[in-house]
């Protein structure tokens, strides 16, 4: 009679394979494996499970290219243990039409609980403790006018011809929703320059 297969470890094999793509934290698996140090030791060594950094862990996705790692969003949102964050890379500035045409290559998270610079699963990100940031669906042209001029001195732009073609450009971006954004999240120094723009236009 041909020996049956033991099925011990069928049970953690199965669990990392439906985690595929999940990043995870040792606490989030403590209910569910009764030995989840040694199992996550052996998931890590065996490369089934891997480090996205201290006391993070993600299952790679299985893809035609080899093994993937997960989003960028699924990453950024265990990190933090937060899903209030706003993503992106600065090069969307581009999207304004001012002139700007610097590509980058980093991702800047604002959100409430973070500062500095982090790599996660071989993505570099840079997050930004902000007090307040619009949600990803707020975000609008006006926003992001208000935004690059915060950040502006971090840009690898002239400084002076951005807020020359910002100048130029005014008009084309809606005064009432520029207000709000400039209210709601523009600094010190953003503000004093939108002032000193509309100053001009009615000298």
């Amino acid at each position: 009679m041909p020996q049956q297969k033991t099925t011990v470890d069928a049970s953690p094999e199965r669990r990392w394979k439906q985690m595929a793509g999940k990043v995870f934290r040792r606490k989030d698996l403590a209910d569910q494996l009764p030995s989840v140090d040694r199992e996550l030791g052996l998931a890590v060594k065996a490369g089934t499970v891997r480090k996205a950094a201290q006391g993070l862990y993600y299952v790679p996705r299985r893809t035609p290219f080899g093994d993937a790692p997960p989003s960028e969003e699924a990453l950024v949102e265990k990190f933090l243990d937060d899903r209030h964050f706003l993503m992106f890379n600065p090069s969307c500035y581009n999207a304004l039409g001012l002139g700007t045409t610097q590509l980058y290559n980093k991702t800047v998270v604002y959100n409430h609980k973070r500062h500095g610079k982090f790599d996660l699963a071989g993505f570099e990100f840079d997050f930004r403790d902000k007090p307040r940031f619009p949600s990803r669906k707020q975000v609008n042209r006006e926003y992001l006018l208000v935004d690059m001029l915060n950040n502006l001195t971090d840009l690898a732009e002239d400084p002076e011809t951005v807020l020359s073609n910002v100048r130029r450009k005014l008009d084309t971006f809606d005064a009432g929703r520029l207000e709000k954004m400039l209210a709601d999240y523009g600094s010190a120094r953003t503000r004093r320059v939108f002032r000193q723009m509309k100053s001009a236009v009615h000298a």
